[in-house]
């Protein structure tokens, strides 16, 4: 296996922002942040990188809910990080990403925001009034670096600054 990235957590400070515009009523933001667990693969042979809940969040039927991670990627050049809910969560509760795959790329991880990977996902449970409690701690979503090329005629000169849809700006 090719070694090409690693995971850090974002400052605090960033942490703090991004969390409290989400769940603003979070009474002790510090306490979440210190219990941040880094993603990490469950076997030798698993693909996937779980990424958890920093606290307990609460998925209601259809609802979107961004979950900041506290989680930021530092990845080479040539690869790129892609997001999935988990598979059980899918199976059972319909739990999806609202862009329904996470593209993070190499360069995000100098954004503005620190590259804050933030996970916003639905559930699209069939049955009324359905919620899925994801408990501190919990696998929610996965990782899968991939490596990608680009076409011999690629002009792309811009820097990122931003987070979500600031490529296309």
């Amino acid at each position: 296996m090719e070694k090409i990235a690693q995971f850090q957590k974002v400052s605090f400070e960033q942490f703090q922002k991004d969390w409290l515009k989400n769940f603003p009523d979070t009474p002790d933001v510090k306490a979440v942040y210190d219990g941040i667990k880094m993603p990490r693969r469950a076997t030798v042979g698993s693909a996937g990188y779980d990424f958890y809940a920093p606290a307990d969040v609460t998925l209601v039927q259809g609802q979107s809910t961004l979950i900041p991670t506290g989680i930021r990627a530092k990845i080479a050049d040539g690869w790129v990080l892609t997001l999935y809910p988990r598979s059980g969560l899918g199976y059972k509760h319909r739990v999806q990403l609202d862009n329904t795959v996470g593209i993070i790329d190499a360069d995000y991880y100098g954004a503005d925001n620190e590259g804050h990977i933030m996970i916003k996902l639905s559930c699209d449970a069939h049955d009324g009034g359905h919620t899925v409690l994801l408990c501190q701690g919990d696998g929610f979503a996965q990782g899968v670096f991939l490596p990608f090329g680009i076409t011999e005629d690629d002009e792309a000169t811009a820097l990122r600054t931003g987070g979500f849809g600031s490529t296309g700006r």
